[in-house]
């Protein structure tokens, strides 16, 4: 299986591949685990704990969820992190909410009203998936639709975040202010009242990744929807990201991508191109 020019992965658990559960790439991306009329897997609080219905399993990326198929009826539904970096912060910040409620994963339960209109969604989506060759524009439509469904009937009952959970996402609000004009890790310490030291910790223990690097991450996201959007040349992209010299910032991006910026815009737009 070969998860590098792979976007989408949709497959009941009955036919999951081996070979993406143990592929080393899998940690790119979103996984949504949907148990058909199945008990819960985890500790659910109240009177849900019996409750036998639909319930999804959001696994962020970088987050690997052991899970064994045998016996459950489902499916899977993986995406990579690439393809939604080109939307809007509110969206990201809630992709951020919606996968990451409860530390390495959440859980949604799905009512009968709800499982129905997810899915009719789906079905367009699996529909498109299956085509060959398949519209990756048209997938990438249908796959927001389906996550805009579910962050509007997500439960609002679920368990409020903790201290770390609340440092993490107004970390991210800040990233996104401010990570094209300072690239100090002690700025985004200082405005959280923390040490450098300790909001690295914080984010190592959810993310795997530090300050500097989740930093890095986010400029190369930009720079890739710069590049993709057609924004102007190179320099101008640069300039606009923060980078005054444009070959100091080809080779950041291409020590970050494999790729020179202009290889990447190439590359990508053609991926994108929809098919007729």
């Amino acid at each position: 299986m070969d998860l590098q020019s792979t976007f989408i992965y949709i497959s009941s658990f009955q036919e999951l591949d081996e070979g993406y559960l143990t592929h080393p790439g899998r940690d790119a991306f979103y996984e949504i685990y949907w148990l058909k009329q199945n008990k819960p897997l985890h500790f659910v609080e109240d009177g849900k704990l019996k409750v036998k219905g639909d319930w999804m399993y959001l696994v962020p990326p970088f987050r690997i969820f052991s899970f064994n198929p045998e016996g459950k009826e489902g499916l899977l539904i993986a995406f990579n992190k690439e393809l939604l970096v080109f939307e809007a912060k509110e969206f990201s910040l809630n992709m951020f909410r919606l996968f990451s409620r409860h530390g390495d994963f959440s859980t949604l339960f799905m009512d009968e009203h709800n499982s129905v209109n997810l899915n009719a969604i789906l079905k367009l989506l699996t529909e498109e998936y299956r085509q060959v060759p398949s519209n990756l524009l048209l997938q990438r439509t249908l796959l927001k639709a389906f996550l805009l469904k579910l962050m509007a009937n997500r439960d609002q009952e679920m368990i409020s975040p903790n201290a770390n959970e609340k440092r993490i996402y107004h970390f991210l609000l800040l990233l996104e202010n401010h990570f094209k004009t300072h690239r100090d890790v002690d700025f985004y310490a200082e405005k959280l009242n923390l040490s450098s030291k300790r909001l690295n910790q914080i984010l190592k223990e959810r993310f795997n990744r530090t300050i500097g690097q989740l930093l890095k991450e986010r400029i190369i996201i930009e720079a890739k929807h710069e590049l993709f959007a057609g924004h102007g040349g190179v320099k101008e992209i640069a300039f606009r990201l923060g980078f005054f010299d444009a070959s100091y910032f080809s080779r950041f991006f291409r020590k970050a991508t494999g790729l020179s910026p202009d290889q990447y815009r190439s590359r990508f737009a053609e991926q994108l191109k929809i098919t007729n």
